[in-house]
């Protein structure tokens, strides 16, 4: 709500943004409401921000938002683009806009992991299918990311994490070894395998070297070339093509190291 957020941001300096409708298949069910959420409350956290002199903003997205095929990711690309292009139109307000894209936060609401170990109690554990495969990230570490945009960024910048993929049946496998894993197949809008950063974009990337960072594209808006941004953050360029995919990504998590990141980050309890 406009006229809320404008009282909430009123005397504030940083506003991170990580309010959205995320469910895939409820999007998919809901749109409007998805639209709602993920689309116009990005344009009014936006305009409360300009008009209640906030220094600093940075957006929550997601790794369905690159290349998106559900309507999630479609909002979710939306709000990158307003969040990005928001830098155009502050004016004289001294203020930046950045993005903090990554994979699956380990342990949220609605996650794999907390939703395997919920459904070991009915002795099969439904997998979506064999070869699918996902980016991985601790809640810490996503944390981190946003501490790190609000103190490095220029303003325009969608940064991605370098992190390990994960496949979903060694997740099962990890939790429930002894459990039949049962195919169901890939639900409305699910991707076998997610991607944070397409070719198209990596004619506008730099390596950082625990990051990446999507630079926006050369405009006449534009207020720092890609060249100043490497040489202030040892920066490189990533090469022509690049893409960053849960599929062929050369860090992967394996059972054992999934069954430690399930005791640390989900269930203290948990074992086999």
């Amino acid at each position: 709500d406009k006229v809320r957020l404008e009282r909430a941001f009123e005397g504030i300096d940083i506003v991170i943004h990580a309010a959205a409708m995320k469910h895939v298949h409820l999007a998919e069910y809901n749109p409007s409401e998805c639209i709602k959420t993920n689309i116009n409350g990005a344009e009014n956290v936006i305009a409360a921000a300009i008009k209640c002199g906030v220094k600093d903003v940075v957006a929550l997205s997601t790794d369905k938002a690159c290349a998106p095929i559900n309507l999630y990711g479609a909002t979710k690309l939306t709000s990158d683009k307003l969040f990005v292009a928001a830098n155009n139109i502050k004016g004289s307000k001294d203020v930046k806009f950045s993005v903090v894209r990554y994979g699956n936060v380990m342990g949220s609401n609605g996650s794999v992991m907390p939703f395997f170990l919920n459904k070991r109690k009915d002795g099969v554990l439904p997998i979506t299918d064999k070869k699918m495969t996902r980016f991985n990230i601790s809640l810490q570490d996503g944390c981190q990311m946003v501490f790190d945009a609000i103190e490095k960024a220029w303003g325009g910048e969608v940064f991605v994490p370098k992190i390990p993929s994960y496949k979903i049946s060694d997740v099962a496998t990890a939790i429930a070894p002894e459990l039949e894993h049962k195919v169901v197949g890939i639900r409305p809008g699910e991707k076998l395998h997610e991607e944070m950063i397409t070719s198209s974009d990596s004619y506008n990337t730099v390596d950082l070297g625990t990051y990446y960072a999507i630079l926006p594209q050369k405009s006449p808006y534009s207020q720092y070339s890609k060249d100043d941004y490497k040489e202030a953050f040892n920066g490189k360029d990533v090469p022509n093509g690049f893409s960053y995919n849960s599929g062929n990504n050369s860090d992967w998590e394996s059972i054992e190291s999934l069954r430690e990141l399930v005791r640390i980050h989900v269930d203290s309890s948990f074992k086999i």
